[in-house]
């Protein structure tokens, strides 16, 4: 099969995580006899500085040709720390997600064995969590007009706007997902406060009765939040608004132990696009520190659901798993023993995907 991918490292640690995950992919084409083919482009900060977009066209144009997207990270401290900057490498990241029409941010949420104990929660509650969070991706306050501050720049305004087909799109295909694990969908909403939510809720409830066999339950945002806290096994496929699934997904992270462990996949109309949910991490840019397992894992994710390849997927798992056990991995999660390098962990993993039987 001849797998064609756009590769986007990014900002930061982005280039050094993205490199690992492409050994990895091609060590996989290699095994399992696919023709891989890649290009490069610009995105984030590093676009900014080098053209002055954050989101080039001739990246747009790559990404629109290709049949995946492997991204890194964007951002960087010269714009976070300046807020009157115009344009910001976050705005790259925004417009990418609505020109490829990427509606749908898929994160599982998973425990490893090997890492329970670095959890902030008992592991009596962490272990056997293993969940889906489904985070609309192209609507929401992140997109709703107006948007601004006023002449005086006393007052400052965002929009949340969601339209009935937004709404429809994203719930149906997480039930659809739901349909396939445990069949137990929770929608998290503000139902009780919000407008939008309250037309999140009418159709949540109307799509619901295509799907009699899912088991359904309403949960509002506040309470979701605590839950995942108290009793993350409760869950199994939660589905929620643009800002609330970038706000509750980052706080289910810690649940396996580390920020760098859990991949994502965004899935749309155009190409689809898969990266770690981690930041640029731009402390530790160009140190060869950064835990490449997230962006190798969201890698997997590319073989399974671009590709439609569950073998090579589970490969790359198998891989990961392996590593953890026997303890090669990056400083964030190494114990007392050897730490390696962001460039060791990802060529264990790459020789050990080549000696795996088949």
């Amino acid at each position: 099969m001849k797998l064609n991918i756009a590769v986007l490292p990014g900002d930061g640690i982005g280039p050094e995580i993205v490199a690992q995950a492409l050994k990895v992919t091609s060590t996989v084409c290699r095994k399992f006899g696919h023709e891989l083919s890649y290009k490069e482009a610009l995105t984030g900060a590093a676009a900014i500085d080098a053209v002055g977009n954050p989101y080039p066209e001739e990246t747009h144009t790559l990404c629109m040709e290709s049949d995946a997207v492997l991204f890194g990270a964007i951002g960087s401290p010269k714009y976070d720390n300046d807020p009157s900057a115009k344009v910001r490498p976050e705005q790259g990241l925004l417009t990418m997600r609505k020109r490829l029409g990427l509606y749908a941010n898929i994160r599982p949420v998973t425990t490893f064995p090997s890492l329970i104990h670095q959890s902030p929660l008992r592991s009596d509650l962490v272990k056997g969590a293993d969940f889906i969070c489904i985070r609309e991706l192209t609507g929401g306050i992140y997109f709703g007009r107006p948007q601004g501050r006023s002449e005086d720049g006393l007052t400052a305004y965002d929009t949340c706007v969601y339209t009935v087909e937004e709404i429809e799109r994203i719930v149906r295909l997480a039930y659809n997902f739901a349909l396939r694990r445990q069949k137990k969908l929770t929608v998290v909403d503000k139902a009780n406060i919000l407008c939008t939510s309250r037309l999140w809720r009418q159709v949540s409830q109307r799509v619901e009765k295509e799907f009699p066999e899912v088991t359904t339950e309403y949960m509002f945002v506040d309470n979701a939040a605590m839950q995942l806290i108290l009793n993350p096994k409760r869950f199994d496929v939660l589905v929620t608004e643009n800002m609330f699934g970038d706000i509750l997904t980052d706080e289910a992270s810690v649940i396996t132990g580390s920020l760098g462990m859990l991949p994502s996949a965004s899935i749309g109309i155009h190409t689809s696009v898969f990266e770690p949910i981690h930041g640029s991490y731009p402390q530790a840019a160009r140190k060869n520190i950064a835990n490449p397992l997230a962006t190798i894992l969201s890698a997997a994710l590319m073989f399974e659901y671009a590709f439609h390849l569950p073998d090579e997927g589970k490969a790359i798992r198998d891989a990961v798993d392996a590593s953890l056990n026997e303890k090669i991995v990056t400083e964030d999660i190494a114990e007392k023993g050897k730490a390696y390098k962001t460039s060791e962990v990802g060529e264990w993993i790459a020789d050990k995907i080549l000696n795996q039987k088949k």
